[in-house]
């Protein structure tokens, strides 16, 4: 199997388990277990393919993405009750997730287009939407309002990725180097509270304090 093959199904199959575990902690039913990972599986790749203009989307084309994703909810369903912190299991499956498809995402916005820079944008979309969405649907704090470093870990890995691929170097090396680069920023920034410098503005007022 190729390896960019290996990490599109890694990644949905990783970020799958983390919709799973969100649909956990809300004390879902099996189907919203089944819903969350789906769309966290498969939505970073759908939005990348809407982008590029690659339709059918890669799942309509190949219905074994949707069985992965239903096989990890699954699979999640009858074993989450097990994981001592559910949340901190989801963050660092998350942080696999998102290095293997900055990648996937980065690697087909090149194939598509050859453009370095729309090969960045697809990256980070390809690693991030899927986690937005199951934030957003499951009520969690959204991955992009926490302090640490998240974003910029998926910019990290696509870049690596495309700038060893158009040096030259074997796609077995730039896919390590790109899956790397982004899990060493994304666990760093767990493990160390990374964070990139914030503005110097204040809070924001309550919109009844200005109206």
């Amino acid at each position: 199997m190729p390896i960019l093959e290996i990490l599109d199904y890694a990644g949905v199959a990783v970020f799958a388990a983390t919709g799973a575990l969100s649909a956990s902690r809300k004390q879902l039913d099996i189907i919203g277990y089944l819903f969350l990972a789906s769309v966290t599986g498969i939505g970073g790749g759908t939005m990348r393919d809407v982008i590029l203009g690659v339709t059918p989307v890669f799942w309509v084309l190949n219905p074994a993405y949707l069985i992965i994703c239903a096989s990890v909810g699954f699979l999640v369903f009858l074993t989450s009750h097990r994981f001592e912190s559910r949340y901190r299991v989801l963050v660092w499956l998350d942080a696999i997730g998102l290095s293997a498809y900055c990648v996937m995402g980065a690697a087909k916005g090149l194939a598509a287009t050859g453009s370095p820079t729309v090969a960045l944008v697809t990256g980070i979309l390809t690693a991030t939407f899927g986690g937005i969405l199951r934030d957003l649907l499951a009520g969690e704090p959204s991955v992009l309002l926490r302090p640490e470093i998240y974003v910029t870990a998926a910019l990290v890995g696509a870049g690596a990725f495309v700038l060893a691929t158009v040096i030259g170097m074997p796609l077995a090396a730039t896919s390590a180097i790109g899956v790397l680069s982004a899990f060493a920023v994304r666990g760093g920034a767990l493990r160390y509270g990374w964070t990139l410098p914030t503005g110097k503005a204040g809070p924001g007022r309550h919109p009844n304090d200005v109206m």
